[in-house]
């Protein structure tokens, strides 16, 4: 039987089944990183088929739940640009990532796992989630609110801190003062404040 392309869009049973498989492996990759993958199939109602068919390894289920939640997490930015000013979109859009970053930090580990394997598959980059700071910054760069000059790499250096919380631990109030002095730093200098 022929493999559909990879361009063909799926069924909508098959895109269901796709959602509640990459839905339930998010909560128990996060849970327990090297968990079977046949409790994931269980747990989201499929067959041990119907889940090789979407996911044929642990590396491509790891590596596609990763990248769908770096995507959810990019695609907040331009819908919290049209729905607040650019500099509140951009710190209500640390929060939402800071968040990620705290809960899922047992998908890391698993993400970790399935990449260090010798010849194993690269950890996918964080291109959306930088495209999304990028545009952020650029908003918040012509409205005025944040200093000229500061891109997304400059970004991610200054919340590096935020990848030493301790997710296990009351991280919020500690989180939340590092990304108000982080907002406060990309405001200084602003030519609109």
């Amino acid at each position: 039987m022929p493999q559909p392309r990879k361009d063909t869009p799926l069924r909508s049973d098959a895109q269901r089944n796709r959602e509640r498989i990459l839905e339930v492996a998010v909560a128990e990759l996060t849970r327990c990183p090297d968990v079977p993958l046949s409790l994931i199939a269980k747990k989201a109602g499929v067959g041990q088929g119907t889940f090789y068919r979407n996911f044929p390894h642990r590396e491509a289920l790891v590596l596609e739940v990763y990248r769908h939640e770096m995507q959810q997490v990019a695609d907040a930015a331009p819908r919290l640009l049209a729905a607040l000013g650019p500099d509140r979109a951009l710190r209500e859009w640390m929060d939402r990532l800071a968040a990620f970053a705290m809960a899922k930090a047992g998908l890391a580990d698993a993400v970790r796992l399935v990449t260090s394997a010798p010849g194993g598959p690269a950890k996918p980059g964080p291109t959306p989630v930088l495209d999304a700071v990028g545009l952020l910054l650029r908003a918040g760069q012509e409205a005025g609110t944040v200093r000229p000059g500061v891109n997304a790499d400059d970004f991610f250096l200054a919340i590096a801190g935020l990848w030493q919380v301790d997710p296990a631990e009351d991280w919020q109030p500690r989180v939340t003062r590092l990304l108000d002095l982080v907002m406060d730093g990309l405001r200084a200098g602003a030519p609109g404040r």
